[in-house]
């Protein structure tokens, strides 16, 4: 198996059981709280790796980032603490099997931000793609009933609501990261580690707010904390390795992933329904990601 392949099936399996961990065993804990302990721990885990690989003649210097520069990358990483602390919100009043595969549909959000903002164009594939991650959310709703019933149900649904604003501000940090990464140049190994403290920072006001002790459960913290650490190395590696048109699909299989391991072990209802949303979902991002012509030819040459 191709190495970069491989990591992407590893990132998919981890972010997979990542969020199946938040929801078996952190009930209760506000998302706040979960985000500044978990990404305490993941800076942890990840500062040996940093220091292993960085190389600080590549680290770009503030004058060059410029005041713009570092506003995307505190707005990222502020937009990354909303977008997990709705995702836990959302998975505290769902099912994972629900939630999971309407919380991949960042794609969809990404292509609009991007043909605002960085002159993007929509191709064919694209569309399609958008057509059938949409599709996603009708069969994740459908109970039978009316033809439109799905949809009210959708945006009638608290945990669709919250998965869907999650996915959102995923999307906008998504092309925050891409400009941090490739316009400005900041290296992986300073870029991660910036973007797990700035996301804690960004909402530490709201879990001071809202705290509740963590004392008893360090351990499952530091464990969690251990798996974003190993997410974000292993996905890194994999978008370093393959075309993000062939990585990408496959790490958003975790969607999949997570509605199996709810399913199964949480013996969720409707597991079948929401398996085939999951897929829908992981074939509208693939098409989205396949959707220009250079990584269509990536994938197939």
């Amino acid at each position: 198996m191709d190495p970069g392949i491989f990591y992407s099936v590893l990132a998919a399996f981890v972010w997979g059981v990542y969020i199946f961990v938040l929801k078996r065993y952190f009930p209760g804990y506000p998302g706040a709280v979960i985000t500044v302990v978990v990404n305490v721990f993941a800076v942890a885990w990840y500062l040996p790796v940093s220091a292993a690989t960085l190389d600080p003649a590549a680290v770009p210097s503030l004058a060059t980032i410029g005041a713009s520069g570092v506003a995307i990358v505190a707005g990222t990483a502020a937009l990354v603490g909303v977008a997990f602390i709705l995702f836990v919100d959302a998975l505290e009043s769902g099912d994972v099997s629900y939630v999971a595969p309407i919380n991949k549909l960042v794609p969809v959000f990404v292509l609009p931000i991007e043909i605002l903002f960085l002159n993007q164009f929509l191709t064919g594939l694209q569309v399609a793609g958008v057509a059938v991650a949409t599709a996603a959310v009708y069969v994740a709703n459908y109970e039978g009933g009316a033809l439109l019933d799905p949809l009210r149900r959708a945006v009638r649904s608290r945990p669709a609501q919250l998965a869907l604003a999650s996915a959102a501000c995923y999307a906008a940090s998504d092309v925050g990261k891409r400009v941090a990464l490739q316009e400005l140049a900041i290296p992986t190994s300073v870029f991660v580690p910036i973007l797990f403290a700035g996301a804690g920072l960004a909402v530490l006001p709201v879990a001071l707010r809202n705290w509740t002790s963590v004392r008893g459960d360090l351990p499952k913290f530091a464990a969690a904390g251990a798996l974003v650490a190993l997410g974000e190395h292993v996905t890194s590696t994999a978008f370093g390795m393959v075309p993000a048109s062939i990585a990408s699909p496959i790490v958003n299989t975790q969607a999949v992933i997570a509605v199996i391991l709810g399913g199964v072990l949480l013996r969720e209802a409707q597991f079948g329904t929401r398996l085939a949303a999951a897929f829908l979902a992981v074939a509208g991002v693939s098409l989205i990601a396949i959707g220009d012509v250079s990584g269509l030819l990536a994938l197939f040459g």
